[in-house]
């Protein structure tokens, strides 16, 4: 989507060669508008499809999950990458690694939320390796949900995490997808 390729280079940042810093509009500050302007073509791409709920994890997810939701008209989800005490009841859980803060978190969604009965589309702002959604996908599964599809912003596709998640039957639409980038520039797949 050019929209996003072109704000991504007038205001993103390489950091490092491997991290991509877009805080200025999509997940430190919001541009909000933005985003909804996102969410409206995630609608085209996955439209005819049924989607009951939107899914993502805490906290860079949460305003995209927000557009999303808005835009189909159903409620947000996310996953909590701690549990809290507002969070006692039973969850379903999974154990994601993130690669921005090399770590991993055990993300957890209360049973309240989810079941069989739901069709999930998973949002979230990266996708690089795909562990995210692959937890997510675990935790849909725990709950007997079907999950229809995930909505990206940027795709790292240099990592190939979605190349995986599509091989795997998936349908993954990132509306960026960066082939290389460095601190010399960034190229889009094409």
């Amino acid at each position: 989507m050019k929209l996003l390729e072109d704000r991504i280079l007038s205001d993103g940042e390489v950091l490092g060669g491997k991290i991509l810093k877009v805080s200025n509009f999509l997940n430190h500050q919001i541009d909000v508008a933005f985003l909804d302007e996102l969410a409206k073509e995630w609608k085209k791409r996955f439209s005819g499809l049924k989607v009951t709920k939107i899914l993502t994890i805490e906290s860079s997810g949460i305003a995209i999950g927000c557009s999303l939701a808005r835009e189909f008209g159903v409620p947000l989800v996310f996953a909590k990458k701690h549990r809290t005490s507002n969070v006692n009841e039973d969850v379903y859980s999974s154990k994601v690694y993130s690669f921005t803060h090399d770590e991993y978190y055990n993300v957890v969604v209360s049973k309240k939320y989810l079941d069989s009965e739901d069709s999930i589309l998973l949002a979230d702002d990266f996708l690089a390796n795909g562990n995210a959604l692959k937890g997510l996908i675990e935790i849909c599964k725990s709950a007997g949900a079907n999950v229809v599809g995930a909505a990206c912003a940027i795709e790292k596709g240099f990592q190939n995490g979605g190349d995986e998640l599509r091989k795997s039957g998936l349908k993954v639409e990132s509306l960026a997808i960066i082939s290389k980038m460095d601190e010399s520039g960034i190229e889009f797949r094409k």
